[in-house]
């Protein structure tokens, strides 16, 4: 059976009332949509492909419409095995994705998704729909300083925060450094001609090592709260780990008395991967055999949250779920702590690189510990000494003046 490309509508409408024009492409019953860049009202597709006379502007879309389809179909009679991860690579290079930032911005986004990433997915797609609505139909080549400038203005005249602003634009300048142009022209970086993405403040995100003992002693008075605190604790005492990489584990993944395993967020980035280790504490242990699933089968998850049945779009929201779950629970606790701090699960992990900067422990092994590729990067999690430290420390300045007087 022949791969077919048609021309069409998605009914799903966006805030502006229109409709995005796609390729739908079906082989074996299967279909996928590839999209065109082309926003319709459902009334103006209709008068569109109907209308007996056209305006030059419904021309000019029609023809652009046309080509796409005509591309499409040129794709898959090349093709001599079609597969969609064959069309839609074609089908991307087919277009001008060396100046058109909006399909720059697709062809990344279908690449993360192919690679189950879909909340940085997600993160793209936000952005390129911010960007687009600023600047319709942007090129590479528009991208200029001043043009960067005025969409940070309009960001924040919007109430944007400057975490969104610079999450959009990172994206998009991770998309212009993946294509082969002027280095001359680069928008990017520090100086008079140069843009500089902003970066909201580092508030402080970790706790003193009395304040986790707090947490740990606590009383739960639900089962949600016992929840919420015992994998908080372990998510701090396993290296800072994050909810997904919490939730994707499997027994497999312990050895002994160490458990290692690769960072989701890295493991398709990283050219030199290695798997993170962790020491199983007694206090790791008794959680797992809490809340674990036991199995014979090493492939098996460790917690009940995911399954193998699970598309990466639900297994997201998964751990999007539980994540606001330990987070509502242990504010809770840290509420009734009177911690008179934010306490969410990145605390956890800000906590444990603090907590060892704290005691002593050597920033590279906290940076190896964290599974980061930079130091830089480390230093950033590290919040500052405790005042205690920073007195009993600083004691060596006054040491003998008494003696003397």
């Amino acid at each position: 059976m022949k791969a077919t490309a048609e021309i069409y509508l998605d009914p799903r409408q966006k805030a502006t009332g229109k409709c995005s024009v796609k390729i739908k492409v079906t082989f074996n019953r299967l279909r996928r949509h590839y999209t065109t860049g082309v926003d319709l009202t459902p009334n103006e597709y209709e008068t569109l492909f109907s209308a007996k006379r056209r305006t030059q502007e419904q021309k000019a879309t029609l023809i652009k419409l046309e080509a796409f389809k005509a591309k499409a179909n040129k794709i898959i009679d090349g093709l001599e095995i079609f597969t969609f991860a064959k069309f839609q690579e074609g089908y991307f290079e087919s277009r001008d994705v060396n100046n058109d930032v909006s399909y720059a911005f697709d062809k990344k986004i279908a690449e993360l998704k192919e690679n189950s990433k879909i909340g940085t997915a997600v993160t793209y797609e936000c952005a390129k729909k911010s960007i687009i609505d600023f600047k319709p139909n942007l090129t590479f080549a528009e991208i200029t300083p001043e043009l960067l400038r005025k969409y940070e203005k309009v960001m924040f005249k919007n109430e944007r925060s400057t975490t969104t602003v610079s999450m959009y634009l990172r994206s998009l300048r991770a998309i212009y450094n993946a294509q082969n142009i002027d280095k001359t022209l680069y928008p990017f970086g520090r100086g008079k001609d140069k843009y500089t993405i902003p970066t909201a403040k580092n508030t402080k995100k970790a706790l003193t090592s009395a304040e986790v003992a707090k947490i740990y002693n606590y009383e739960p008075e639900t089962d949600s709260e016992a929840m919420a605190r015992d994998y908080w604790m372990f998510l701090y005492l396993c290296n800072g780990m994050n909810v997904k990489d919490f939730c994707l584990l499997k027994w497999e993944n312990i050895n002994d008395e160490i458990l290692t395993y690769e960072r989701a967020k890295t493991s398709s980035t990283n050219s030199d991967k290695k798997g993170i280790r962790i020491a199983l504490k007694d206090e790791s242990k008794a959680i797992i055999k809490k809340w674990g699933v036991n199995s014979l089968n090493q492939k098996a998850f460790i917690f009940p949250h995911i399954n193998e049945t699970m598309t990466p779009e639900r297994q997201r929201r998964v751990y999007q779920d539980l994540t606001k779950l330990i987070n509502k629970y242990i504010q809770r606790i840290a509420k009734k702590l009177e911690i008179p701090h934010h306490v969410t699960t990145y605390s956890a992990r800000h906590s444990f690189a603090t907590v060892l900067k704290r005691s002593g422990t050597n920033i590279a092994m906290i940076s190896d510990l964290l599974g980061h590729s930079d130091l830089k990067v480390t230093q950033n999690y590290l919040d500052s000494f405790e005042n205690e430290q920073i007195q009993a420390q600083t004691d060596v300045l006054t040491q003998g003046f008494k003696k003397a007087n």
